[in-house]
């Protein structure tokens, strides 16, 4: 049986590998884009293909909009190109082509006379300031993939990620800076926010008297699970630096009688025990596997005989590669040089070690966000 599968599968290489050459010679491209039937495939392709290549291009544009405070010097009316190079010290023609990009990507708006302002899309990201410092972030990042040969031979090569996420939590934890500690909590709270109503529309906390957030930075997820369980209590564990900005936003929810502030890091400490589930958002990509090993060890022993798990974060689609998981977050992790992606099927090995059972991956409602898996410790035997 496995040698005719070796000859099938031998069989199906050939085949792919002939098909794949015959579509790689360039005469082959030019008949199909005069054949009716075929004109649109290779229309569609090469669109897409374009796509990948200026995808660097249309990031630093939005780079640019970002650092030069375009988008607020829009917020009460447009200007023209002349106006806003004025303000940026930047050449009228150039400071055009900047702000054609920008309509071109949907961050603005071109009106009567060349003047320009701000569209819908701008105006979005203008009313999420944490984003635009995650877009700011993202200069480390780009740095790291100049050379993006040169990341993946040299593992042990220092990068700016690697240097950069270190430090902040050595400050995060320590507090000798209130504004790094600031800036990280920033970051971790507006990528929460989307993360939380996609987890909370997987997957439901119906029966849950207490939720136990690990890692929980400022709160974000616990804020929307409040606000969607008005009856459930809840608990944050993580550094000292961080839960400190939680209590200010649980206070001003109205939610700080029903929230526990526990400080720790679950790297050295044992997790409180008393909540019948615990939620890991984008927890377990940042650490390697020893780590994450350890820490679902330590989420068993918490929880109770029948006590949930919930792990919501972007993942590897593993045998069926996607965009957010295989290219972004892997390639983000990589420079971060402490974690990786996994694929939610490594996860269910990885929780099916730590002891638990009945492991579900529902349906996402956007990979991009993040996927969930959800699992159970088993009942005591009676």
């Amino acid at each position: 049986m496995q040698q005719y599968l070796n000859i099938v599968e031998a069989g199906s290489q050939w085949r792919g590998g002939w098909l794949n050459r015959i579509i790689a010679n360039p005469n082959f491209q030019r008949w199909c884009s005069q054949f009716p039937l075929l004109r649109g495939i290779v229309r569609k392709e090469g669109t897409e293909l374009f796509e990948i290549v200026q995808g660097f291009v249309k990031s630093q544009v939005l780079m640019a909009l970002v650092e030069l405070d375009v988008f607020r010097h829009l917020q009460s009316g447009s200007a023209t190109p002349k106006d806003l190079g004025r303000i940026f010290n930047i050449p009228e023609e150039r400071m055009r082509v900047l702000l054609q990009a920008g309509a071109a990507l949907g961050f603005l708006r071109r009106r009567r006379g060349a003047r320009f302002g701000l569209a819908r899309r701008g105006a979005i990201l203008l009313g999420s300031p944490g984003l635009e410092a995650v877009i700011r972030h993202h200069r480390a990042f780009y740095r790291d993939l100049e050379n993006p040969v040169d990341l993946l031979q040299n593992p042990d090569k220092q990068t700016e990620l690697g240097a950069y996420w270190p430090y902040v939590l050595e400050v995060v934890c320590n507090q000798p800076d209130a504004e790094v500690a600031r800036t990280y909590s920033d970051l971790m709270a507006h990528s929460q926010g989307l993360v939380a109503l996609d987890t909370l529309q997987t997957t439901r906390l119906d029966g849950v008297n207490h939720l136990l957030d690990v890692g929980g930075g400022t709160g974000t997820f616990l804020e929307h699970v409040g606000a969607k369980y008005p009856d459930i209590e809840m608990t944050l564990f993580d550094l000292p630096s961080v839960i400190s900005e939680a209590a200010i936003r649980f206070e001003s929810n109205g939610l700080g009688s029903r929230t526990h502030l526990v400080s720790g890091s679950f790297r050295k400490d044992s997790l409180p025990s008393g909540a019948g589930a615990i939620s890991l958002v984008r927890v377990l990509y940042d650490h390697t596997d020893a780590i994450v090993n350890s820490l679902l060890k330590k989420v068993f022993e918490a929880l109770p005989p029948g006590g949930k798990l919930i792990i919501s974060e972007p993942m590897s689609g593993g045998a069926q590669p996607n965009l957010a998981g295989d290219v972004y977050f892997a390639f983000y992790t990589m420079a971060m040089q402490t974690g990786r992606t996994r694929s939610a099927s490594e996860i269910r090995l990885m929780c099916q070690a730590a002891g638990f059972k009945d492991i579900k991956i529902p349906k996402s409602h956007r990979d991009f966000v993040t996927r969930v898996l959800t699992a159970s410790k088993p009942m005591k035997s009676i």
